[in-house]
């Protein structure tokens, strides 16, 4: 296996097998998550908000949501962007053009809508990357049905990076937002397990280049299905920070808190992928999403996530402390605390439209009208 920044060496002795963890505590799992750089990049976000933020009436939400949600007529616009890390690019160039266009296609599933199409802006150095990264992007767009269609090209620059934005559409009684989960929801972790440990990325767990077309645009699909539904209360796709750093991001611009128990977060075989509890916790899924909703509509979404592959649990509670707890064999620790120092530096002050006391289900708002 190629060993690069994402490729930490797991001595086998330390693989944990079915357990939750060899020699760990959730006094580590909370450090680990804490100080991965994954989680410690987001931390600019809220001040780069507070200077760049504009009221206008028909944008509904903005930041803090995977997608702003412009309103137009009775439905939405969905607009997203999405740059890939440099040092994803060094790792694997056509991995990194495959997920300019993936994460970009999650954002506009989390919300509850349906991809449109994407431009890119491309920067390359000279003689390196182009052809790889294009293919990546290429193949992506192509099994998710989701063109590409326009961009910007720069050929000449002093090193390599692919940016991607894209357009979704969904009624606007359908989104899911990240901003508006519930005292007493319960946290719902759905992930397709089926996949492997990438091959140069060891933080990346790979589900989506292997399966038919058919598979992966019905797990996007299932999230727009959701969404009409009103089967949750808000979600967010699992990103760079992983599965609990993207639950706090989620909570933070929600201002609420959660408890989480370790145990019940879905996790494939982790000693056949020959990964550790706190690698995978930190991991992008080729495939997943952290949702919040009604505890009498948990085991439907389970059943509707199962239908498309993937394994949906609950994995604790929302609570109103504005802290992630995580549990385990009876201990527990704090993970972020978003009062004193949390994630994005995003409050709810700084949501555009926040509605209390939105419809049940999606958690839809209403948008501010003169």
């Amino acid at each position: 296996m190629k060993r690069n920044y994402l490729t930490p060496i797991v001595p086998n002795d330390q693989v944990p097998g079915d357990a939750v963890a060899t020699n760990c505590s959730t006094d580590s799992i909370a450090k680990v998550v804490r100080e991965y750089e994954g989680v410690k990049r987001k931390h600019a976000i809220g001040e780069m908000v507070k200077a760049l933020k504009i009221d206008a009436p028909h944008v509904v939400a903005a930041f803090g949501e995977d997608a702003a949600v412009i309103e137009h007529g009775s439905e939405a616009l969905l607009l997203a962007a999405d740059g890939i890390w440099s040092r994803l690019m060094e790792a694997d160039p056509y991995w990194a053009g495959y997920c300019s266009v993936l994460v970009n296609i999650h954002d506009i599933a989390a919300m509850g809508g349906h991809p449109v199409a994407m431009v890119d802006i491309f920067s390359m150095a000279k003689g390196t990357v182009m052809e790889k990264v294009v293919k990546g992007m290429h193949d992506a767009s192509e099994q998710f049905g989701v063109p590409i269609v326009g961009g910007h090209l720069h050929p000449d620059a002093p090193y390599s990076v692919i940016d991607v934005a894209i357009l979704g559409c969904a009624r606007l009684d359908s989104i899911i937002y990240s901003s508006t989960a519930r005292t007493g929801d319960a946290v719902i972790a759905a992930i397709d397990l089926n996949g492997r440990v990438h091959p140069s990325c060891m933080l990346n767990w790979d589900s989506v280049t292997m399966k038919p077309a058919a598979v992966v645009r019905a797990q996007i699909a299932v999230l727009e299905e959701i969404g009409k539904k009103h089967l949750v209360t808000a979600g967010k796709d699992i990103s760079n920070p992983g599965l609990i750093g993207t639950l706090g991001m989620l909570l933070e611009v929600s201002g609420k808190g959660a408890d989480i128990d370790l145990a019940k977060i879905p996790k494939p075989d982790l000693a056949k992928n020959n990964i550790t509890f706190d690698l995978w916790v930190r991991m992008y899924p080729g495939m997943g999403f952290i949702l919040t909703a009604k505890k009498a509509d948990v085991d439907e979404l389970v059943r509707l996530f199962a239908g498309v592959g993937m394994t949906a649990r609950e994995i604790g509670t929302v609570t109103d402390s504005r802290e992630l707890r995580i549990h385990y064999e009876g201990k527990d620790t704090q993970v972020f605390d978003f009062v004193g120092n949390g994630i994005m530096h995003i409050g709810q002050e700084d949501i555009a439209c926040q509605v209390p006391g939105s419809r049940s289900g999606s958690g839809s708002k209403k948008s501010r009208k003169k």
